[in-house]
């Protein structure tokens, strides 16, 4: 690695939209259409730049001036850990540094030989409570039917519908209704062949977990996400009575608050798969976390709703984890941060093997959330 260091950081949020409003989930109220990229980009004294995620403080890039990137990052295993609030534009530019691909870069941190030409699976992550407008709860189950038809459009060929109306915003009989509704219309718009995920978000229990899945028994439901909040206990009666029904739903969870035992549970089996955000557990960390999932036979799949950014970091990763299930695709536009090369076809995102993420970032527009609601400092070199 490069002795060059760090002499100048700038950090400013880029703002975007997605193609429709998106609605409530079961704890959530509306999430809306605007997504926020908050991105730090690094320049070195060599005059080589690299950007990615990041919610740094001015104070931090203070600390970060002067530093070498030989301190910064390690090859055979990724960003320092003092200095991970960094770690996406520090693997942008050390990847951009070695002249390679992320996934590249970071496949072969893992021991993995990433496919080529390179591409991860996906699923389309955008059927939110669009429908608490209608009354009918066929007309509803229509209406998010016809959101997943938007999504077969668009290339996707995997669908996470949101459940858990009768948490919080219907009643519970109405909302459990509705939930499975929608999933069997979401089912018949799809087809038998595309995988079908559930994302309660903690809104089921125990009960009404296996009351869903048993309606919804010949749906082909790939996992379940979140039903209620992290247990062992429930967890393990679920996965008894799953086996007992014949039904291969895996369990999936993580992606919040998660319980500081929840890698055991996924050593022991109790849950199937990891769901990391993948910006609060970082680039970095999962390398870690992939290699310990793959030992024992769970699998990954990074959670990032909401961060724009995160749809292509997560196909970086992919590719350095065997275990690794999909992409977490949530469709926006950021007027500033662009992505030449990768392409959104059958179910699959193909990425360019530019060096770093294969990320753009215009100048102009980046400078201005600088000056609008970020910040710049420099040193000599």
């Amino acid at each position: 690695m490069t002795d060059a260091r760090i002499v100048r950081v700038e950090v400013g949020t880029l703002e975007g939209q997605r193609p429709r409003h998106a609605g409530k989930n079961a704890r959530l109220d509306d999430h809306g259409r605007t997504v926020r990229v908050p991105l730090a980009r690094l320049t070195t004294s060599d005059g080589a730049t690299g950007f990615g995620v990041s919610r740094a403080t001015q104070a931090q890039a203070q600390a970060l001036l002067g530093k070498s990137l030989s301190n910064l990052f390690d090859p055979t295993a990724g960003v320092a850990d003092d200095w991970l609030v960094w770690d996406y534009p520090l693997w942008d530019l050390c990847a951009k540094q070695s002249g390679q691909p992320v996934y590249a870069l970071a496949a072969a941190i893992n021991g993995q030989t990433p496919p080529a030409p390179y591409r991860a699976r996906c699923y389309d992550t955008t059927l939110y409570f669009d429908d608490l407008h209608l009354v009918n709860h066929d007309d509803a189950a229509r209406f998010i039917a016809d959101e997943a038809r938007e999504g077969l459009e668009r290339g996707h060929r995997a669908f996470k519908v949101k459940i858990g109306r009768g948490a919080r915003h219907l009643s519970l009989d109405a909302g459990t209704q509705r939930d499975i509704l929608v999933i069997r219309a979401v089912r018949d718009v799809i087809g038998p062949e595309p995988p079908l995920l559930l994302d309660a978000n903690n809104g089921y229990n125990l009960n009404l977990t296996k009351h869903v899945l048993e309606a919804t028994a010949d749906c082909g439901i790939f996992w379940i996400e979140e039903a209620f909040h992290e247990d062992p206990v429930l967890y393990t009666d679920l996965r008894a009575w799953l086996f007992e029904q014949g039904l291969p739903v895996l369990i999936a969870d993580g992606e919040g608050d998660a319980s500081p035992r929840l890698l055991e549970w996924a050593e022991e089996k109790v849950i199937d798969v990891v769901q990391y955000d993948i910006f609060r557990h970082g680039f970095t960390r999962w390398l870690a976390t992939g290699r310990q999932l793959d030992a024992w036979g769970a699998q990954s799949a990074p959670h990032h709703y909401g961060g724009h950014y995160g749809n292509y970091a997560a196909c970086h990763l992919a590719g350095a984890i065997e275990g690794f299930t999909f992409v977490e695709w949530d469709e926006a536009t950021t007027p500033g941060l662009a992505a030449p090369g990768y392409v959104l076809q059958d179910g699959w995102v193909s990425v360019p093997n530019t060096p770093g993420f294969g990320l753009e970032l215009d100048d102009a527009a980046f400078q201005a959330a600088v000056t609008a609601n970020g910040f710049s400092v420099s040193r000599e070199s």
